[in-house]
């Protein structure tokens, strides 16, 4: 029989919960207990920076906007403005739907900073995520990119950095010109990423009538994705409400044709023919707009129609994050 691995005696916790540092994960727990990092203080700090946040851009300035940005629109940028005003040399702070190679951030040469929002983040909290790469963007280098890293689970988040009175207004763009001042002397690398990313890219536009809401073409039909605010429940009852009621169009030849999930909001979703414009959604989306503030106003129980409409409309739901 194998020996027993003699038992290593607990040393005397050194530290207070709120100062343990964070180590690699088969390294000794700094607090002195004896035991690995992952089996010690690591284990709630891995479960803190694992959990997800299904709201990460509540509290934020446009957090429907945010959430547009992140799973729906190609090409967009929003200038940000920070709680303490920018760094002295830094002209500017941009958000940026997705950057060259991928890139989480990036450090341009005249001191503006570059922040991508569709990357793949190390936590479940993408405010957190974010948070830590624009911090380090504004310390980086000009001239560079930003890396992803882990995380810390008590780092502070875009509520904590962002200026919460600050309007966020974003600029959709038809194609991804504004990675590089000057196209013409881009890198070998960026300018091939930069076509690969303008061939891909869904001709988008932002409505300008409602709140949030996005009109793209694609070959066959077009389409009408609309970021709302409203408690999901509530909204799927009002939507059901004006579905059986025949007054959920935009008009002839459109369709409520379901709705996405996303980052804590729901994102109704219309299909419109291909002849349909931007401009020619501004009115009907208005219109839409006054009957669903009044359906949501309504506390009257649904009726069994309405109940079969929202069954629908909830069987036809996707869920993006």
């Amino acid at each position: 029989m194998a020996k027993k691995r003699p038992q290593t005696k607990a040393g005397k916790q050194q530290l207070k919960d709120g100062e343990i540092p964070v180590v690699g994960a088969r390294e000794p727990c700094p607090c002195g207990s004896g035991r690995r990092y992952k089996a010690c203080h690591g284990r709630a700090a891995a479960q803190a920076v694992t959990e997800l946040v299904h709201r990460p851009f509540e509290g934020l300035a446009g957090e429907c906007d945010w959430v547009a940005l992140r799973e729906l629109v190609p090409a967009a940028t929003v200038a940000l403005t920070l709680k303490d005003g920018l760094p002295e040399g830094m002209p500017s702070v941009t958000l940026a739907t997705v950057l060259p190679m991928a890139w989480p951030a990036l450090r341009r040469d005249d001191g503006s900073v570059l922040l991508a929002l569709q990357n793949d983040t190390p936590s479940g909290d993408l405010s957190r995520d974010l948070a830590d790469t624009l911090l380090r963007a504004l310390d980086a280098e000009p001239g560079s990119p930003v890396a992803a890293q882990r995380v810390p689970a008590d780092g502070p988040r875009l509520q904590d950095v962002l200026d919460p009175s600050a309007a966020f207004e974003p600029v959709v763009h038809s194609g991804f010109e504004f990675w590089v001042p000057d196209a013409e002397n881009a890198t070998p690398e960026v300018s091939a990423s930069l076509e690969r990313a303008n061939e891909a890219a869904i001709p988008t536009t932002r409505l300008a009538g409602v709140d949030a809401a996005y009109w793209c073409e694609t070959p066959e039909k077009n389409h009408l994705r609309w970021v709302m605010p409203h408690a999901e429940e509530r909204l799927l009852d009002a939507l059901a409400r004006l579905h059986a009621a025949g007054t959920s169009s935009l008009g002839e030849g459109t369709r409520l044709v379901g709705s996405f999930r996303a980052h804590g909001l729901m994102v109704p979703v219309w299909d419109l023919p291909s002849t349909m414009g931007a401009e020619e959604c501004e009115k009907p989306a208005a219109e839409f707009a006054e009957r669903l503030t009044a359906a949501l106003d309504s506390d009257a129980p649904l009726s069994a129609e309405e109940r079969r409409a929202r069954g629908g409309l909830t069987n036809r739901q996707v869920t993006l994050s």
